[in-house]
């Protein structure tokens, strides 16, 4: 990574300036530079940096990585195991085993250094400190002292954005995640080696998983956020029955997922937001990698465009149109996935037996996991559709 510059005393203005290097932000900021952009990407750690991520990559994120992108691949899934809280678990294994296990830290980095030689100028150890509009420049300050400015903005700033919190992002749903980097000896290795867990867990909404990566596995449970000790509770508990909790973890960490309330704003004026900061993540899997690869690639292009917006009616309707594009993809999958998660709450033993009993409803969540359908494809099935509508119906069921 380029060192952090020294403070600038007078504004450089920029085309646009995307605030994280994740792999939203990465993404925008290489798109952007590959359509001319002078672009600058900031970044608030130093790069490589550890976040908390189970750094499992399905069809869709695999496919809208660039081409020949150097990535280090500890384990590929081809078998999936799945239980309801520790009971009725059973094995089902993939036609395309295509769940690729890597380290966040690692894939951030490879976006990154992609977009640099792209064009794109990085800064690490950067924070995004205030930034504000006036006419067709966004001034942003940071906590080096520098003043920028730049024709737009991509906020990219994970799911506490400061971006969000100014363009007004409202969430549906906000979860907590907790996780940890375990390292497992050659036999614990073994028996995880090209098999994941899913886990349906106690609290409505949750579920536990284990990831193999070889010498390690990325361990961890998700709920609803609002009852963080019981949740710490089924962590432990869920480690220690896969024999996870002995070993001292490289990482033992939580962070918040946040889903987009539908019709949430995603630009304001000519700063937009990607990835998590515009909270695009699936309800169910709250799988994030996917919807940040694309949403950053859709900002990249649209900040292109607001770059040579001949007006600010112009430059409105590329915005507008950003928004458009995000929904008509992604904002549909969420739809999707929001009804799932709804089935999924009310009723997790029914969602675990079509999964393990049914092979059409294993093959649909297989060809998911591959990149060939979505869950919006899986939702429009007829059982799908029985399914939500019987759950309605039927009481609330716990795990």
């Amino acid at each position: 990574m380029h060192p952090p510059s020294a403070p600038t005393r007078t504004p450089r203005t920029w085309d646009v300036i995307v605030v994280g290097a994740g792999p939203a932000g990465a993404t925008a900021a290489r798109v952007a530079a590959e359509n001319g952009c002078r672009t600058l990407l900031l970044e608030r750690a130093a790069i490589p940096r550890y976040k908390t991520c189970g750094g499992g990559l399905i069809g869709a994120s695999l496919a809208a990585l660039p081409p020949d992108l150097p990535l280090n691949i500890y384990d590929t899934a081809r078998q999936f195991t799945f239980s309801l809280n520790g009971r009725r678990e059973r094995t089902l294994v993939s036609g395309s085993p295509t769940i690729a296990m890597v380290y966040r830290s690692e894939l951030d980095a490879a976006l990154t250094e992609a977009a640099a030689a792209a064009g794109a100028e990085v800064r690490d150890s950067t924070a995004l400190a205030t930034l504000e509009q006036q006419g067709d420049t966004v001034t942003v300050k940071t906590n080096r002292g520098d003043t920028l400015r730049a024709r737009t903005v991509v906020g990219a700033d994970g799911s506490a954005s400061r971006v969000a919190r100014y363009v007004g992002v409202r969430c549906a749903q906000v979860d907590l995640a907790l996780e940890a980097e375990v390292p497992v000896d050659t036999r614990t290795a073994d028996r995880w080696r090209g098999r994941l867990l899913m886990e349906w867990g106690p609290l409505p909404g949750s579920f536990g998983w284990v990831f193999p990566k070889g010498d390690v596995c990325t361990a961890g449970v998700v709920a609803a956020r609002g009852e963080p000790a019981a949740l710490r509770a089924y962590k432990d508990d869920f480690l220690e029955r896969h024999g996870l909790r002995g070993p001292r973890p490289l990482h033992d960490t939580g962070h918040l997922t946040r889903c987009r309330h539908p019709g949430s704003p995603l630009a304001r004026g000519r700063v937009l937001v990607a990835g998590d900061a515009a909270a695009l993540v699936d309800h169910w899997s709250r799988e994030g990698i996917s919807y940040a690869l694309r949403s950053g690639e859709l900002a990249g292009n649209a900040a292109a465009r607001l770059v040579t917006a001949a007006d600010e009616a112009e430059a409105h309707t590329t915005a507008v149109r950003y928004g458009q594009q995000v929904d008509d993809v992604l904002g549909v999958e969420m739809r999707a996935s929001g009804t799932l998660m709804d089935l999924f709450t009310r009723n997790p033993g029914l969602v675990h037996t079509a999964l393990t009993r049914l092979p059409p409803a294993w093959r649909r969540l297989d060809a998911y996991v591959a990149g060939r359908t979505s869950v919006a494809g899986i939702m429009t099935t007829p059982f799908a559709r029985t399914a939500t509508a019987l759950a309605i119906r039927l009481p609330r069921r716990p795990a």
